[in-house]
């Protein structure tokens, strides 16, 4: 379902008539399409097909009343755009193992245990209660890795043994460098699973220190990713002070997290990246690192994360796809991602898109989320700018309940770090917030396009923000509703199309 004007060929739509329903059939389409307009009126509208029924019509009846069709739509009862969960909920489904169980206590290391599990047609690797360190794990095809109460394992904090690198993305760039603390590439049917804990036991002197060393790096990895340089270049690691992602399954499918406690990440803790079928469900997280994203589904598709609990030092949940010309190169967006009945604590944004966002996002939903923090900034939170580009569309949140947030509800930022600098505009539309609560805010929205490519399209419907401390700001938008909206007791029912 799209926000769309109604084609018309005069300036007035309610002159336009059609002498007949039955001369046409009309076929229902799930994809949405945004048409264009000639007349000031805004609808929601289906996707039609138009056939002819009656043969003798003539040409010039059939193309009269053809013009009028948008009115016919408007006679039909409008889609939910909620509606098309069900489909990608139908799709995600959980992986199935064997049940063999392998005792990590009877192998030299946990790999070895994971190689034993793969070669026997796969099963549940055991760690059972106490803890133990262990250099990165490598997990294979039809193995759950299971942590049993009262189990923590503890990764090894010599950054020698995260050697020799592996193919991974740094920031949305590909490139090879340190293996995640968890690691898999183009597997299927993977997990980790159960209510033990994953520490990564960083801290301010190990791991979360090389940010003050990192930026010569990070500045060659965008030259060599502007420039297309093949990622068999892109050879960083040692020396390098690029941190590795905690989790992060790469190229994989039927990809489920669940149970699991991780502590002390040195930055993002759950990162997969170009998956499909992704569960993350019932984790908890509580890392307050530089760059402690806890949940980054990136260029996935049909994502399912749901009763988490996120405390962290940056976003609580981000969708990314690929930095820049790295990005576009890769070209895989982030799409059918549900996120629901989840609690976010400290963070950045709960849930976020972006920035590394040059692939685009689109069709995700939020719902039954908590939010509650100071130390939250934000609730809806996207972010990107012209070097990124990207379209980003089709996102809706309902039924979240927000205590406070220290900057604004919704929040739209084109100018996320180089700002309008590149030649790449990026596209922001139709979003959708309903039926959202928050106590206290500095912003009910913070807004922020290019006058070259205004945000637009943005809807919100039944929500109340009180203790708003300033007046909201939209710079560069088009087409905002608000739908029995309350601000700090003022009920607004306005359309803004600047």
């Amino acid at each position: 379902m799209s926000h769309v004007k109604c084609i018309c060929p005069t300036t007035h739509c309610p002159d336009v008539r059609i002498s007949s329903l039955h001369d046409f059939k009309l076929t229902h389409y799930e994809s949405p399409q945004i048409l264009d307009h000639h007349c000031d009126q805004w609808y929601w509208m289906s996707h039609f097909e138009v056939t002819m029924k009656r043969p003798d019509l003539s040409r010039r009846d059939f193309l009269r009343s053809a013009a009028a069709l948008p009115l016919i739509a408007l006679q039909l009862p409008p889609s939910d755009p909620w509606d098309d969960t069900r489909a990608i909920l139908a799709r995600i489904k959980e992986p199935v193992f064997p049940n063999r169980d392998f005792d990590v206590q009877r192998y030299a290391s946990i790999n070895e245990a994971i190689a034993a599990c793969n070669r026997a047609g796969g099963g549940r690797v055991v760690v059972p209660e106490g803890t133990r360190t262990t250099q990165p794990i490598r997990l294979l095809s039809h193995v759950n890795l299971y942590l049993s109460a009262g189990a923590i394992l503890k990764f090894t904090t010599d950054p020698g043994q995260y050697l020799p690198v592996v193919f991974t993305r740094w920031e949305g760039t590909e490139l090879m460098n340190y293996s995640p603390f968890i690691y898999a590439y183009e597997q299927e049917d993977i997990a980790i699973t159960g209510p033990g804990t994953l520490d990564g036991q960083a801290s301010a002197s190990e791991w979360w220190n090389w940010t003050r060393n990192a930026a010569p790096a990070r500045r060659r990895l965008m030259d060599l990713g502007a420039s297309g340089a093949s990622v068999s270049e892109r050879v960083f690691g040692e020396g390098s002070f690029l941190r590795p992602n905690f989790i992060q399954p790469y190229r994989c499918r039927n990809v489920f997290i669940q149970g699991i406690t991780i502590r002390n990440s040195p930055m993002w803790e759950i990162h997969p990246v170009l998956c499909s079928n992704v569960i993350v469900r019932g984790v908890s997280i509580d890392s307050h690192g530089p760059n402690n994203d806890g949940c980054n589904p990136e260029s996935c598709r049909d994502v399912l994360i749901e009763n988490c609990s996120f405390d962290t030092g940056d976003d609580c949940i981000a969708l990314k796809s690929g930095r820049n010309n790295d990005g576009r190169r890769v070209g895989v967006p982030v799409e059918n991602v549900i996120v629901r009945d989840c609690i976010m604590k400290d963070g950045h944004g709960g849930v976020t898109i972006g920035s590394e966002i040059s692939g685009g996002a689109r069709n995700v939903f939020a719902e039954r989320c908590r939010m509650d923090s100071p130390q939250l900034d934000r609730a809806l939170r996207l972010k990107t700018n012209s070097v990124r580009g990207g379209v980003i569309e089709r996102v809706f949140m309902r039924d979240v309940t927000i205590g406070q947030v220290r900057e604004a509800v919704i929040a739209v930022d084109f100018n996320y770090e180089e700002g309008d600098a590149g030649q790449f505009p990026p596209v922001v539309r139709n979003i959708e917030v309903r039926n959202v609560t928050s106590q206290k805010s500095s912003y009910g929205l913070l807004l922020r396009g290019y006058p070259h490519a205004p945000v637009s399209d943005i809807r919100l419907r039944d929500c109340t923000f009180d203790n708003v401390a300033r007046a909201d700001i939209m710079e560069n938008v088009q087409r905002i509703l608000f739908a029995n909206v309350k601000i700090n007791g003022k009920v607004l029912n306005q359309n803004v199309t600047q």
